[in-house]
């Protein structure tokens, strides 16, 4: 039987080792998130070369989103379980397998099913990330090391739609995959020789059966938006409330008897924080249908090449990535209300643009809708957390963070899935694919507004009911 292994007397240093460490599990987060975004723009592609549907391809991102929402509940248990390079050999390693099934996948399900051991990895590595450089980085260098770590979250956006949309437009998508296996084996070898162990670890109870409820009733869920006018959508909605019935009392009886849940949904009972989660959810349920839904609407409907519709969202990228170094100096200058009600005002005045934009408006014009949206998103994505994150007594604020990027995952799967399903329906309509596709788009982003509106709402009545606190906690 496996012993507990204390760790005692580790300093903190900033040596060749710390920044190989941080190198190492920073290209691994950030080819992570680079991939997820360049898929996107494939899936015109895909749809023709293995003949599905749009409601087929769009299990590509929702799938990898899906394995990360039920991965990261997990971060906290592997920490204190597995040694750091052991968590980091794992997540490469499922990674690289993934990247190396996808680049010679025959079929769809070989593709996908990379696709799923991809977000097993990115699940481990972007919570150990930040955990090296919170344990390990010296006090002093502390803020600069995680503005650092959280550049690779706001980059990463940036560079998958562009690079991916030159890559399938110049070399075939199977080099998306090829192009990262060299850096994949530089973060392998990087962190097998660097990252060291700077906490104690050892054997400690798991809640196996809360983690099986939760990935069933996430599993059921984006099942049921996906094929909302199916067969299986009652059975698969009874199945999405049995599930979560028995998850939450699995995770009271666990609470009851001093043991630590996997989420501590005790959290919502905290009214501020409950809203603020809620817009949180909100702005990456559009963030990530709108990623969808450009790259594809601006290919199928308007003919450009995916280079050209994976330009749309990169001045709006850049943008955001601009806003992730400043957006907590805003927040502590201002205070909350300032920054998170303007975000939310960009990101409806953004939804609005685009209602009368679909189908009227060309590139330039949706690129430039975009980099609204983005500016809101930029102003509020961090900023909520840190709102909703300090409304909760700091005792449970790490359970706090634990739930918000757990849910955040799974709302930017249902992003992808229940737009996807609005326009594979108007697809298999009697018209031919691009006014189809159009029809799809602009009901899709009519739904988007209704969430924003919803974002919105939230926002106003947690900032109105509850003082604006003063507390910087940014997560990537």
């Amino acid at each position: 039987m496996p012993t507990s292994k204390s760790i005692s007397g580790f300093q903190r240093r900033a040596d060749l080792r710390f920044f190989l460490s941080i190198i190492a599990a920073g290209l691994l987060s950030f080819t992570g998130v680079v991939i997820e975004t360049a898929m996107n723009i494939t899936f015109p592609t895909l749809m023709q070369e293995f003949a599905i549907s749009t409601s087929t391809v769009q299990w590509i991102t929702t799938g990898y989103l899906l394995i990360l929402a039920i991965v990261i509940p997990t971060s906290s248990y592997l920490k204190q379980r597995f040694a750091m390079k052991r968590l980091f050999l794992a997540a490469n390693l499922l990674f690289l397998t993934g990247t190396l099934l996808d680049a010679t996948s025959a079929s769809f399900a070989q593709l996908l099913f990379g696709r799923l051991l991809q977000g097993a990895g990115t699940g481990i590595a972007l919570p150990l990330m930040f955990l090296i450089v919170m344990e390990q980085a010296p006090l002093d260098k502390m803020g600069l090391m995680m503005g650092a770590a959280m550049l690779v979250c706001a980059l990463a956006p940036a560079v998958g739609p562009s690079v991916g949309g030159y890559i399938v437009s110049t070399f075939g998508w199977r080099m998306i995959f090829i192009a990262l296996l060299p850096v994949l084996l530089f973060s392998l070898a990087a962190g097998t020789y660097a990252i060291r162990q700077s906490s104690d670890y050892g054997p400690r109870p798991f809640d196996s059966r809360g983690l099986i409820l939760l990935g069933a009733a996430f599993t059921a869920f984006l099942l049921l938006t996906s094929y909302l006018h199916d067969l299986l959508s009652e059975p698969l909605l009874l199945l999405t409330v049995f599930s979560l019935l028995l998850f939450v009392r699995q995770e009271k009886r666990l609470l009851q008897r001093g043991a630590h849940p996997l989420l501590n949904i005790t959290i919502l009972r905290h009214r501020a924080f409950t809203l603020s989660a809620m817009g949180l959810l909100c702005f990456q349920f559009v963030c990530l249908g709108i990623g969808f839904l450009l790259p594809n609407f601006s290919q199928i409907v308007q003919g450009e090449t995916a280079f050209t519709a994976g330009c749309i969202l990169l001045p709006g990228c850049i943008v955001g990535a601009m806003f992730a170094p400043v957006s907590g100096r805003i927040y502590d200058s201002l205070g909350a209300r300032k920054p998170l009600l303007t975000g939310s005002a960009l990101l409806l005045l953004s939804l609005l643009l685009f209602q009368f934009a679909i189908p009227e408006v060309g590139t330039l014009g949706l690129t430039a809708i975009y980099v609204l949206f983005a500016m809101g998103q930029g102003l509020s994505v961090g900023n909520i957390l840190t709102y909703g994150l300090s409304a909760l007594p700091k005792a449970i604020r790490a359970d706090g963070n634990a739930f918000c990027n757990t849910v955040q995952q799974l709302a930017g799967a249902v992003g992808t899935s229940i737009p996807a399903a609005i326009v594979a329906a108007c697809q298999q309509s009697t018209q031919s694919l691009a006014p189809a596709t159009s029809l799809g788009t602009s009901r899709a982003f009519l739904l988007l507004l209704f969430v924003g509106l919803l974002q919105a709402l939230c926002m106003s009545i947690a900032l109105r009911r509850t003082p604006a606190p003063h507390h910087s906690s940014h997560e990537c």
